[in-house]
């Protein structure tokens, strides 16, 4: 539950600015943090290593995000509207935007719990998804959380690099997982999704495939997923590769993601 060092992070972006839209990320970041917490201390404590179950996750999953959509609406003027190119957006009814949004940030912040699965893999996956936020962002409380974020991933990283002296475990993968939805939210990057969040959607979607297939063919897509473990299995790569490689990744679709915004959007 080394996760718990990134409440540093939330304490110290309050200190710098106390605003509602940092309230509000604190807050995000803290519910889906308490979450996690929940489940390690589940599997610590009472030596179940199941931890909460998953449909109790999903439920406080969706309770938490359809609060946090509907305070964004009310009090922060969010909009359904979703950004195309150069101006050209799509108006979606209010409702059908809030349940896409419901199913993404769910989803997704499942899929970044996902991709901690190997010492260091998600921090030096992270730290770029933060950063491009960090980049595009006109809002300094944005600017702010997302950069005391990638200064507490970088401190946890010394200890949780291979071979990994403490673990964030669910407590942290949540927490960032929730907090990086919404900024994709807040920000109106939408469209960008598949691309930002690519590492963690082929972690993800590799879970999914790989239950499919088998309760199809009764064979397996992969030697075992998330995929990193794929690449472990079949190919030899150690655990330092692998993070290097999925890092580069995060950094390559940053990179992309920015020239689009930038230049696209």
């Amino acid at each position: 539950m080394a996760g718990l060092i990134l409440l540093i992070g939330v304490v110290t972006s309050l200190q710098f600015h106390p605003t509602p839209l940092m309230i509000f990320l604190c807050a995000a970041f803290l519910l889906f943090s308490s979450l996690g917490f929940m489940d390690d201390f589940k599997k610590a404590a009472w030596q179940d290593p199941s931890g909460i179950s998953g449909r109790t996750k999903l439920v406080f999953q969706f309770a938490f995000t359809g609060v946090l959509l509907f305070t964004l609406f009310r009090s922060f003027s969010l909009t359904s509207d979703i950004t195309l190119f150069h101006g050209v957006q799509l108006h979606l009814p209010v409702y059908i935007y809030i349940v896409i949004m419901l199913l993404f940030i769910v989803g997704s912040a499942n899929a970044i719990n996902f991709t901690d699965g190997l010492d260091g893999l998600l921090i030096n996956v992270a730290i770029p998804t933060y950063f491009f936020f960090f980049m595009i962002s006109d809002n300094l409380e944005v600017q702010t959380f997302s950069l005391v974020m990638i200064g507490c991933l970088l401190g946890l990283f010394l200890y949780n690099i291979y071979p990994a002296r403490a673990f964030m475990g669910d407590t942290g993968s949540l927490a960032i997982g929730g907090s990086l939805s919404f900024l994709v939210v807040i920000e109106k990057v939408e469209i960008l999704i598949p691309l930002l969040f690519s590492v963690y959607l082929a972690e993800q979607f590799s879970v999914i495939l790989q239950v499919w297939y088998y309760k199809r063919t009764k064979l397996r897509l992969f030697r075992m997923t998330p995929i990193h473990y794929h690449f472990s299995l079949k190919y030899g790569w150690s655990e330092n590769k692998i993070v290097m490689v999925f890092g580069f990744i995060s950094w390559v679709s940053v990179l992309i993601c920015w020239l689009i915004w930038k230049f696209a959007l």
